[in-house]
């Protein structure tokens, strides 16, 4: 079939490159003038890394990231609060993975010849005709995939009638920086702090990196990355010393801010007809599972397997089996995703109950929480 995948951010790459490998004629659609991953590292949870497996695209990926060997939520200060056994529970299910964004996207688009990319192209409109649909009034396609993010201008046009997305009232910082000392004991560790809702997160990543992320209280305005950096060193300056030391190492150049969004609700269908939407454009959830970029790959792979020897008179039917099997999963881990945000966020006294629970909970139990996420 002819199909034309609208954005080329980490979902809408891997899917062209899957379904080119399985013999469809695929255009790749960018509004930015060049192909290109902004942003920092990310954490490839093991359903990802097997979705993109399916795609003979996981196993590159292996020789730049760095597997993580444990886990766990602790206080501000270090002190355990929820222990999971997570090398076990990855030496069953697979390895998490955390590797830098921009080696993500070129390693997904490897084998993607570059004469089916179209960048600097910005697609405006799509009109779905008997047996095909238009893209921007020329070009057709027997099926399109909406990969333009979350704040996706398709999917409102397609679905005029949802509310689109809603910020959090949180603030997302990234960073990225060469390993330092004194880091060690917090790696794979997620740091929360009762007093203020505040939220920090740090990992290896490839050969000697480190890849932080901070989740914070959202200020009146949205800081420069420089200003966000000086805010939330002053407001973590007593936590673990690690933590102060790796803001205080981090280039502002290597910070990446954004306010935390959602979609409002969950989307009732990905698909209108030979018409569907992939990753954030159809499930855009809050960072707190770390599963946004590994749901964009499981929907790459779904795509592709439902997709496989089609022909052009049952895109639509095919595009439907892609819908039923990932709206009912991805629209749950919105859901718990959300859950969980508003778990780790709580203050006071709600906040010591939390943490109470938490150090009472068994890692065998945390483990299985792990893997409930984790099994597609």
């Amino acid at each position: 079939m002819r199909i034309a995948i609208i954005g080329a951010g980490l979902g809408g790459v891997a899917a062209a490159t899957g379904l080119h490998l399985t013999g469809h004629d695929v255009t790749l659609y960018e509004r930015a003038p060049e192909l290109r991953e902004t942003g920092t590292g990310i954490v490839v949870m093991p359903n990802g890394l097997a979705a993109l497996d399916t795609l003979g695209l996981g196993a590159p990926l292996r020789e730049h990231a760095a597997p993580t060997a444990q886990g766990g939520l602790r206080d501000r200060a270090g002190r355990p609060l929820l222990v999971t056994d997570a090398a076990k529970a990855q030496e069953r299910y697979g390895p998490t993975i955390v590797v830098d964004r921009a080696v993500l996207h070129r390693t997904l688009r490897e084998r993607l010849p570059a004469d089916r990319i179209r960048t600097g192209v910005a697609v405006g409109g799509l009109a779905e005709e008997p047996g095909r649909v238009l893209v921007d009034g020329a070009d057709a396609a027997d099926a399109v995939v909406v990969a333009d993010g979350i704040g996706s201008r398709l999917r409102a046009r397609l679905f005029p009638g949802h509310p689109g997305t809603e910020r959090t009232g949180r603030l997302d910082l990234r960073g990225t920086l060469g390993r330092i000392p004194g880091v060690d004991d917090l790696l794979t560790a997620i740091l929360l702090d009762r007093h203020s809702g505040a939220m920090f997160g740090l990992f290896p990543m490839g050969s000697g990196g480190l890849y932080w992320f901070t989740d914070t209280p959202m200020p009146a305005t949205v800081p420069e990355p420089e200003q966000a950096l000086e805010q939330v060193a002053e407001l973590m300056a007593g936590w673990h010393p690690a933590v102060p030391a790796v803001l205080r190492a981090t280039a502002v150049a290597d910070v990446h801010v954004d306010p935390i969004t959602r979609l409002a609700k969950p989307l009732a269908t990905y698909t209108t007809g030979r018409i569907c939407l992939l990753g954030d454009a159809a499930h855009g959830m809050t960072p707190d599972l770390g599963q946004g970029a590994s749901q964009a790959f499981e929907d790459a792979a779904a795509l592709v397997r439902h997709l496989a020897g089609a022909t052009p008179a049952e895109a639509a039917e095919r595009l439907g089996r892609y819908d039923a099997e990932r709206r009912p999963r991805a629209n749950r881990l919105m859901a718990a995703s959300s859950r969980q945000s508003r778990l780790t966020t709580r203050t006071g006294p709600a906040a010591w109950l939390r943490d109470t629970l938490l150090r009472a909970t068994p890692p065998s139990l945390a483990a299985r929480q792990l893997a409930a996420i984790w099994l597609a």
